[in-house]
C-alpha cells in the first residue's frame, strides 16, 4: 500500500473536503448537545444499525447526520477466555455508542481482514497470533477464520465505500482489528480524493490517546469485553497460576481486567471520536 504524503495534495484535499463537511454534515448533532443526547437516548432504545432500519428510519437518520461507521472485525482466536468475534463486538459496540451520541448509522461488521502469514514446517499456513511469541509452540489456533490477502481486503473495502457513497453517506469512521486499522488509515488520503467523502480512523494524531483494541485479548480487550459483553467472557478458562502465561495473548495480563477499567477506556475512545468530528466541523 502506498501512503500518500504529498503535502500539496493534502492541503488541496483538506480545503475541498472542508466544504463538504460544512455543507453536507451541518445537521449532525452539535458538540453542545452531545452530553444531553447521551442522557436522553439509552443504547437499548436507539435503533442505529443499518440492517435493522426500515426505509423511513434510514432516510431520517441519513438526513440528520450522514456518517457511516464500519466495524473492522475478524473471527479470530482471542485467548481461551474471549469469543472469536471479539474484534467486531468491541468495534461495533464503540460505534453504536458514537452513533447514539453524535448521529449516523452503524454498518454490519466486516469479519474478514489481512494479517501477517507464514508457512509452517508441516505446510500449514500460520496467521497472526498463530506464531506470536505468546503462542508456544507455534500452531494454528482454534477458531481463527478471517484471513484474506491484503489486496483482496483493499478491494473489498473499496467496494463497501462505493456502496456507502451510493447510499448517500458523506463521512465514514472505521476501526477495529489491528492490521485492518493500519490498512484503513494508510489509505485514507487516496480514498478521500477518490470517493469525495470524509474518512476517519485511528491515525497518528490520536493513536497515543486511543484506548480501544490496543492489545490482543490482554488487559485492554478483556476489560472492554467485560464492559460490553460480560456474558461472553470466561476468565476461569485462563491459567490459575500467574507463573503460566495465557496462550496467544499479546499485552498485559488479562487476569487483571475489570469492567470498570473497560468502561473508562471505552468512554475515553468515544470522546476522542467526538473531538475528531468536532475538529472537522461535523458536529
Amino acid at each position: 500500500m502506498k501512503n500518500v504524503e504529498d503535502p500539496v495534495r493534502r492541503r488541496f484535499l483538506a480545503a475541498g473536503l472542508a466544504g463538504t463537511s460544512a455543507g453536507l454534515l451541518s445537521s449532525c448533532v452539535s458538540a453542545a448537545e452531545i452530553a444531553g443526547k447521551h442522557e436522553r437516548e439509552p443504547a437499548a432504545a436507539a435503533k442505529i444499525r443499518y440492517a435493522e432500519l426500515l426505509p423511513h428510519e434510514f432516510r431520517a437518520r441519513l438526513a440528520a447526520c450522514p456518517i457511516a461507521y464500519v466495524p473492522l472485525g475478524t473471527l479470530e482466536w482471542h485467548g481461551e477466555h474471549l469469543p472469536l468475534g471479539a474484534d467486531a463486538i468491541q468495534s461495533e459496540g464503540l460505534m453504536v455508542e458514537c452513533a447514539i451520541r453524535f448521529g449516523g448509522v452503524v454498518m454490519p461488521p466486516i469479519y474478514l481482514g489481512p494479517d501477517r502469514a507464514t508457512p509452517a514446517e508441516n505446510g500449514a499456513m500460520l496467521v497472526g497470533m498463530d506464531y506470536a511469541g505468546s503462542t508456544t509452540p507455534h500452531r494454528k489456533l482454534e477458531g481463527s477464520c478471517y484471513w484474506i490477502p491484503l489486496g483482496l481486503h483493499l478491494q473489498m473495502v473499496d467496494a463497501i465505500l462505493e456502496q456507502i457513497k451510493r447510499a448517500g453517506f458523506r463521512a465514514v469512521f472505521a476501526d477495529g482489528h489491528g492490521p485492518s486499522r493500519q490498512s484503513w488509515v494508510e489509505n485514507i488520503p487516496e480514498r478521500e480524493a477518490r470517493y469525495g467523502m470524509r474518512l476517519f480512523g485511528v491515525g497518528e494524531d490520536i493513536r497515543k490517546q486511543w484506548k480501544s483494541q490496543i492489545d490482543h485479548a490482554a488487559l485492554n480487550e478483556t476489560s472492554l469485553m467485560l464492559h460490553l459483553r460480560p456474558d461472553l467472557v470466561d476468565i476461569s478458562r485462563l491459567p490459575q497460576s500467574r507463573a503460566e502465561s495465557p496462550q496467544g495473548v499479546g499485552g498485559k495480563d488479562p487476569r487483571d481486567a475489570t469492567a470498570a477499567q473497560g468502561k473508562q477506556w471505552f468512554n475515553e475512545s468515544v470522546e476522542l471520536v467526538g473531538r475528531m468530528f468536532a475538529q472537522a466541523g461535523l458536529i
